[in-house]
């Protein structure tokens, strides 16, 4: 864990803030290593490396920084796992799965130092963007909602699409049909490939304009848009 911390340098944001300036966005991360839920995961690094010894400590820790987003910048939260307050059910975006009856697996101290910032700041949080919670529910229950529209319009994204790299064989003699996975080609493949899945967002000017998952495909050099789902977009309601 501490090669990860090491090897992302400056670009990791576990309680801290990283600006765009020419973009006027500001990347401010949650507590790195989070497993979910109430107890602290890895409580002994967060310790020793960040200071960080209960969820209040961790609560402060993510709202201080916060405040060093420069004037003007908005804010996207990125953090591995979604704050508390979003549903408890087990197909809601940190829904426990795994269990009878469900539950909130959300960070708490995530949720805090953003009801916190939103008090007390003007900072303008449109996004909060985390994954840990995977898409396909456990047992085979379906999939899980990966976004959500706060009551004050800050939208929580979820990533987490397991697997992100999928295998790709396109029939023999044929080049519309691809087959992806599990699934059996009645002929010998002709290309092998990969498709791999991103969650792509477009903002204009601090505010979000459209969210999608798409699943790209990988032959070679070559690369083809073969899935869009649209999660979210300006003037339009979320689909169900």
């Amino acid at each position: 864990m501490l090669f990860m911390i090491i090897s992302l340098g400056e670009e990791h944001v576990g309680y801290r803030c990283l600006d765009y300036p020419m973009l006027k966005l500001s990347v401010v991360g949650g507590r790195p290593f989070s497993n979910g839920g109430d107890q602290l995961f890895r409580k002994s690094l967060l310790s020793a490396r960040y200071g960080v010894q209960d969820m209040e400590g961790s609560a402060k820790k993510i709202y201080k920084a916060a405040l060093g987003t420069p004037e003007g910048h908005y804010i996207i939260f990125l953090a591995h796992n979604g704050p508390t307050g979003l549903g408890s059910n087990i197909n809601d975006i940190c829904g426990r799965d795994w269990v009878y009856g469900g539950g909130d697996h959300g960070d708490p101290d995530l949720a805090q130092a953003i009801s916190d910032l939103k008090e007390t700041t003007k900072l303008s949080i449109p996004l909060v963007v985390f994954g840990h919670m995977h898409k396909e529910l456990a047992y085979r229950k379906g999939h899980r909602k990966m976004i959500v529209v706060g009551d004050d319009n800050t939208i929580y994204l979820n990533g987490a699409i397991v697997p992100r790299v999928k295998e790709l064989i396109s029939e023999q003699g044929t080049s519309s049909r691809s087959l992806m996975k599990d699934e059996t080609a009645l002929c010998p493949p002709e290309n092998k490939g990969t498709v791999r899945a991103f969650t792509i967002i477009e903002t204009l000017d601090g505010k979000l304009e459209k969210i999608a998952e798409t699943w790209v495909s990988v032959i070679g050099d070559k690369t083809a848009l073969e899935e869009e789902h649209i999660l979210f977009k300006t003037g339009n309601e979320i689909p169900s």
